[in-house]
């Protein structure tokens, strides 16, 4: 099933892309990870403002199924914008 991504849900996963990879990065590096809510703040307004641009708060599973889109992209598999 091909999961057709508007520009803002588009947006709404880059961000929410970037905040779980920052996420990683900063919790399993024991020098930053106890500065996790500096590293984190921008990252998640980020998000939050885009989820909300995009209308998907509270719609986790549209979320993730825009996010699997945009992983799939850049992979290949066929993803379109509106």
């Amino acid at each position: 099933m091909t999961v057709v991504l508007n520009a803002r849900e588009r947006a709404a996963a880059q961000a929410y892309v970037r905040l779980m990879e920052t996420a990683r990065a900063v919790l399993t590096d024991p020098r930053t990870a106890p500065l996790a809510g500096v590293y984190l703040t921008s990252p998640m307004a980020e998000a939050d403002e885009a989820l909300a641009r995009a209308g998907l708060t509270g719609n986790e599973e549209r979320l993730l199924a825009c996010v699997s889109a945009l992983r799939a992209a850049d992979g290949g598999a066929p993803v379109r914008d509106r």
